[in-house]
């Protein structure tokens, strides 16, 4: 979707996404709005449908109601409205089986690596889920091998790097074989070879993403398709590549690309 520029983005039209309808999606969100107790309205008439196998960016300046919207994902926050994972509605009855099935990596690892060891961490999901003691140490090995954290088990948190931490966050997440992974500000504070390999790592798992984020050549790095929230609702949604070379668009939704970056360019050198 492009903007003329100068349009007023609270005028801009909702965009239907841009994917075919071919069954139950892996997420469908149906005129989801949300306030907080303070009267802030953070989310209005949100409609979003995310196919199984996608990565998509979820793009949006502060305050756009980005968070807002991946908590209504496994139910830590209730709207008006509908929010349905693999076709189940996020209810109280269900909410134990969303959160299996939906992984959140939170933007500070800290929020999820609290106990003695990088393993424990890990199978700290799986071992309240009741699972025998032999299927929590293969799923805490396949978690580690696929973050590249292997020889790291034994470690305490606080002796990882942020790099290594935000990719043991990701092993906690994983280790709870989700189907629906979603990232929160993956490369925020991360210096370039820790971006690198934490792309790496996320280029390997083959899951259904939702990656929010401000780094916008980062999204072009992990994701094919973008939805841009502003001011609690989308604004637009298309191929990723596309809505970031429209300067216009860009410019009315308050997001702008790093001087000298040309996401047309950065696509042929991801294809070659």
């Amino acid at each position: 979707m492009s903007a003329p520029r100068g349009t007023n983005p609270s005028r801009l039209p909702q965009v239907p996404p841009q994917v075919p309808d071919t069954g139950s999606p892996a997420l469908e969100i149906s005129g989801l709005s949300y306030t907080y107790p303070n009267g802030a309205k953070a989310l209005s008439d949100v409609h979003l449908r995310v196919e199984a196998g996608e990565s998509v960016a979820l793009l949006g300046p502060n305050g756009a109601g980005k968070s807002t919207l991946v908590l209504h994902l496994n139910g830590i926050l209730r709207g008006e409205g509908e929010v349905r994972v693999f076709g189940m509605a996020v209810e109280q009855a269900r909410l134990r089986e969303i959160r299996a099935r939906v992984g959140v990596v939170f933007q500070d690892p800290d929020d999820q690596l609290f106990l003695p060891t990088v393993e424990r961490d890990v199978a700290f999901g799986p071992e309240n889920l009741g699972l025998p003691a032999d299927e929590v140490a293969a799923r805490v090995g396949r978690a580690l091998a696929a973050v590249g954290l292997s020889g790291q088990a034994a470690s305490p948190a606080y002796h990882l790097s942020l790099g290594q931490k935000k990719r043991a966050a990701i092993a906690t997440v994983l280790s709870m074989q989700p189907e629906l992974l979603v990232l929160d500000e993956p490369s925020a504070n991360l210096d370039p070879k820790a971006k690198r390999m934490l792309a790496e790592v996320l280029t390997g798992i083959d899951l259904t993403a939702i990656v929010v984020t401000h780094d916008l050549p980062y999204a072009c790095e992990l994701c094919d398709r973008a939805v841009i929230l502003h001011e609690g609702t989308v604004k637009a949604d298309g191929p990723l590549h596309d809505l970031l070379s429209d300067s216009a668009l860009l410019a009315a939704l308050d997001l702008e690309l790093p001087l000298g970056f040309d996401p047309l360019r950065a696509l042929e050198c991801s294809r070659r």
